[in-house]
């Protein structure tokens, strides 16, 4: 996919959140194909792209070099946006001006079939983001024990009938591995049926996709990474997909907000988790009519921000 044809969700929303400065530091821990970073060079910042996909960082490395002078003020990372807090120590930036995260899988990744990411492409049943390591979705649904994709099922996909869904896969596959997405779509939708918008492979595919990729580990590292790397001042912004997802960062981010508390001798007292942070918005930010008649995938997209109030808080080691 081209970067002129790739749409990044809640552009203008994300960075406005971050209240861009010009000479700020800013971390896009999921760089994708670099639309939000694009948008913060634009503005004046630095950023530090990290990403886990080789081909995404080969794509903006090219764009990069051919680019005009803003780009100069883009560092490039390979790892996880787990580790952001100890890539960025590394590169020398050890506080920072705002955050952003856009998780979840990205359109590229979706639209092609080799990355094996969707069910209505064909391709090998892999869903790696970083595809130089770790366990594809076809190891875990030909290996897996029927108890333990039914929980992966059942926790990261919230599939109501993980049980059934997972005995019927260890059954089939001792007829025939499971090696591509179509394959895996099409036995789903055989013994599920096909009811309503959603194709029946959605929960499992996003269950799948979710455990190869340790998201939700990943997700919860960045965030208290992101809490120690923030300056006072300096903004968190997350975009999820998933209600999943969502929950985790809503109540992460209410935990630092927290809450004034009356006692009982009189006065209140602020309770919460440190650093302490204020809400930019107390409900999530969704994209608006036109950008999702432009960019269906948009609908499920949420936008949360928070600002540091704490002033050293994990600074020291």
């Amino acid at each position: 996919m081209s970067f002129e044809k790739h749409i990044p969700v809640l552009l203008l929303e994300a960075v406005d959140a971050l209240a861009v400065k010009p000479g700020g530091r800013y971390v896009d821990g999921t760089l994708g194909r670099a639309g939000h970073t694009r948008e913060i060079l634009v503005r004046g910042g630095s950023v530090l792209g990290i990403d886990r996909d080789d081909q995404a960082l080969r794509e903006v490395e090219e764009l990069k070099s051919r680019g005009d002078e803003k780009w100069s003020r883009l560092t490039l990372a390979r790892g996880n946006h787990g580790d952001l807090k100890e890539i960025a120590c590394e590169k020398g930036w050890t506080e920072v001006d705002g955050i952003l995260l856009d998780l979840g899988v990205s359109s590229p990744q979706l639209d092609e079939a080799g990355r094996g990411f969707s069910f209505l492409r064909d391709g090998p049943l892999d869903m790696r983001m970083d595809r130089s390591r770790g366990v594809t979705a076809a190891d875990l649904v030909n290996n897996e024990s029927a108890e333990r994709l039914e929980e992966i099922f059942r926790e990261w996909g919230e599939e109501p009938q993980a049980r059934r869904i997972a005995r019927a896969i260890v059954a089939e596959r001792k007829e025939h591995s499971f090696t591509t997405t179509m394959e895996l779509a099409d036995y789903l939708e055989r013994i599920l049926g096909r009811r309503g918008a959603h194709h029946p492979a959605t929960r499992v595919f996003q269950a799948l996709r979710m455990e190869v990729n340790d998201e939700m580990g990943e997700l919860e590292r960045a965030l208290e990474g992101g809490f120690r790397l923030l300056r006072k001042g300096g903004r968190f912004a997350v975009i999820t997909f998933e209600s999943l997802t969502d929950r985790v960062v809503k109540r992460s981010f209410a935990a630092h907000v927290g809450r004034m508390v009356s006692l009982q001798q009189g006065g209140e007292r602020w309770e919460g988790d440190l650093p302490r942070a204020k809400a930019i918005s107390r409900k999530a930010i969704v994209a608006g009519a036109e950008e999702t008649a432009l960019n269906p995938r948009s609908r499920s997209a949420k936008l949360r921000v928070i600002e540091m109030e704490e002033e050293d808080y994990g600074k020291k080691p």
